[in-house]
């Protein structure tokens, strides 16, 4: 089902300015983005930051500004980096998914309305924290709890929390994303490993104000079903060990079997 999804939009873009852009780039906050409303870290037009600070302030704070600077810095405006955003998602395989914004604030364009599914969610998790070659720097990013950091010039001193409450409260959680809008309800996108087993769930529209912990008991209870349902197995025997099988009346006399992974 497609739906609004809210700031977990902002995986997607992190992961494309980790790809696309320096951690050191120097980003300078436009008037634009200055004006994006709440959650902000009430950035000025003019300021300038370090790409890595605001890329804090988006996954953990979940600024609105930092993320909509950090579009523009990495594609030149924040139309050119949605573009960017859709070019992704098709090539990781969503095929239920239309981005309009960078940080997830509900927007609609030509082609329709800013939303996903759970489905496309889970695999646009799957590869900023798997497949993507600046996955490692994805997973710190969205794994550290505090974070500080300071204006260039000096002017401003903001200070991050992660919101992502799974890290303290369920066993091998390390990384995903919260979001939240009038339209999309309360959402959650996490992954959560233990032994060799990696598991990823996102949830959309999980309650609605004042219902804020609903999220976090849905994903409780996927992740325990997965963890008691779901487990790595090999079947059937090694390669080399399988039998050939005999053709009668064939050119051969037999042919190998093998796998196919």
């Amino acid at each position: 089902q497609k739906l609004p999804i809210a700031s977990t939009t902002k995986i997607l873009t992190c992961i494309l300015a980790l790809e696309k852009g320096n951690l050191d780039d120097q980003v300078l906050v436009s008037e634009y983005a200055a004006s994006m409303p709440d959650v902000q870290m009430n950035g000025k037009a003019g300021e300038q930051y370090y790409l890595k600070d605001l890329l804090y302030s988006t996954m953990l704070e979940s600024h609105n500004d930092s993320a909509a600077a950090v579009a523009e810095s990495i594609a030149g405006s924040v139309k050119e980096f949605v573009k960017l955003m859709n070019q992704k998602a098709e090539s990781i395989g969503c095929t239920q998914t239309h981005f309009v914004t960078p940080n997830g604030l509900d927007g609609e364009d030509e082609k329709g309305i800013h939303q996903t599914t759970a489905k496309d969610l889970a695999m646009i998790l799957r590869y900023c924290t798997k497949i993507s070659y600046k996955a490692e720097e994805f997973i710190k990013i969205t794994g550290r709890k505090v974070y500080e950091f300071q204006e260039l010039n000096g002017k401003r001193y903001v200070s991050c929390v992660n919101h992502n409450a799974f890290l303290d409260s369920y066993e091998g959680a390390f990384t995903g994303k919260t979001g939240f809008t009038g339209k999309a309800g309360y959402c959650y996108t996490g992954a959560v490993k233990r032994d060799e087993r990696t598991l990823i769930i996102a949830l959309l529209g999980a309650g609605w104000y004042p219902n804020k912990s609903y999220k976090w008991k849905d994903a409780v209870k996927l992740f325990d079903y997965g963890f008691q349902n779901f487990r790595y197995q090999t079947v059937g025997k090694d390669v080399w060990e399988l039998p050939n099988i005999t053709v009668v009346d064939g050119k051969k006399e037999f042919v190998e079997i093998t796998t196919d992974a």
